[in-house]
């Protein structure tokens, strides 16, 4: 466990070395690279990684270091095509009169000072099911492909070379306190010039669903480190276009404010600069961010949670997924009940054939109905005849 602890925390320490710009040495002896690696991978910062691992050859394997450059690759990839495979697709959704909305955009990736450090798949889009089957098969026609399914929500699609769009039917949020003020947030969109039928969150809304997004993931131990350094680099890019009194009111409604709070606040420690002042007024107790660093680094294995909010949410989010399970199990059950049903049916309609099936091979049936009960026992002992001699 604290091996666990230890490779998060210099994963951590080689990030924000990179996003700061600064010489912080990290000990590469103890580490585990393939965890490095994966760890790395899922908390989809490997680019940034390689980025911290030049120079150092000796410290990693060739294999694991080549891995870090394929994704450092394909970071340059993702860049140099981002805005104009976005443009096409947008392009495309408003042409055909299908109304969406952007939740978070790709301007995020002009908040990184090394441009190659920015995440590959920075663009949620949300709309209607019927409208999202269209856009998936637009996407999968410009050769896309599902790289992750969110079951119940949506998937996100990749292409090689070009953008990652993530498409939603339905915002990937349970609990009705969550949806209710989701669709808050989705009704400040505003139409995105130079299109009629594309929609934008305003930068308020948009950092809103961001931080209420984190603390959400937090309590279902899914935050990556991207997603905790995009909540501090834009509230750094954002935060003289925000209204922190609305911003935390809203939050409030959440009942997520005091988590998303801290959560920002990790974000600052771990990436910021010291200059930042948002860090002057984070909280004496460094306990307290030792429970949600520990959470974070190891995907909840290591939780000591005591921060109410999140427990109170937790519990919410743990209900409504046992409710899916029941309803789900109901539904494997209604399913089974049917299959049987069907094969019983299938089974009736074999031992007793309908009247035009036994007309056609007994004419008596077709001149007397009434015999068509008879008939079915001298079919029956017929068959039967046929399986003994058989």
């Amino acid at each position: 466990m604290n091996q666990l602890l230890f490779e998060g925390r210099s994963l951590v320490g080689i990030v924000s070395s990179i996003i700061r710009q600064d010489d912080r040495r990290i000990s590469f002896s103890r580490l585990d690279w393939e965890r490095v690696y994966r760890l790395a991978d899922y908390h989809k910062v490997a680019n940034i990684v390689y980025i911290g691992l030049l120079g150092y050859r000796e410290a990693v394997p060739d294999k694991w270091r080549d891995r870090f450059f394929r994704r450092y690759q394909e970071s340059l990839q993702y860049g140099a095509s981002c805005e104009d495979s976005l443009k096409e697709v947008l392009t495309w959704l408003d042409m055909r009169e299908v109304s969406c909305t952007v939740l978070t955009s790709e301007s995020v990736r002009s908040f990184y000072k090394i441009s190659e450090t920015a995440d590959n798949t920075p663009v949620q889009i949300y709309l209607d099911e019927e409208h999202y089957y269209l856009a998936k098969g637009y996407l999968i026609d410009l050769g896309y492909e599902t790289d992750e399914s969110y079951k119940g929500f949506g998937e996100r699609l990749k292409r090689v070379s070009s953008v990652s769009i993530t498409l939603y039917y339905k915002l990937p949020f349970r609990t009705s306190k969550y949806d209710k003020n989701m669709v808050k947030i989705l009704e400040s969109a505003q139409v995105k010039d130079p299109y009629e039928n594309i929609w934008m969150l305003p930068t308020e809304s948009e950092f809103l669903y961001r931080m209420a997004g984190a603390a959400y993931r937090y309590v279902t131990d899914e935050l990556t480190l991207r997603e905790v350094l995009e909540l501090m680099l834009c509230h750094r890019a954002w935060k003289e276009e925000i209204d922190e009194e609305d911003l935390w009111k809203r939050l409030a409604d959440f009942k997520i404010d005091g988590l998303a709070e801290k959560i920002l606040e990790i974000a600052y420690m771990w990436f910021g600069e010291k200059t930042d002042m948002f860090l002057m007024t984070r909280a004496d107790d460094t306990f307290v961010y030792d429970i949600l660093e520990e959470r974070i680094l190891t995907r909840g294995i290591v939780n000591h949670e005591n921060d109410e909010q999140a427990l109170k949410l937790q519990s919410l989010v743990e209900k409504e997924l046992e409710k899916e399970k029941k309803a789900e199990g109901k539904d494997i059950k209604k399913e089974r009940r049917s299959k049987r049903f069907t094969e019983l049916k299938r089974r009736l309609d074999w031992i007793f054939p309908d009247y035009h099936y036994m007309s056609s091979i007994y004419p008596a049936v077709e001149k007397v109905p009434a015999l068509l009960p008879l008939y079915w026992v001298i079919r029956g002992l017929r068959l039967l005849w046929r399986g003994i001699r058989g």
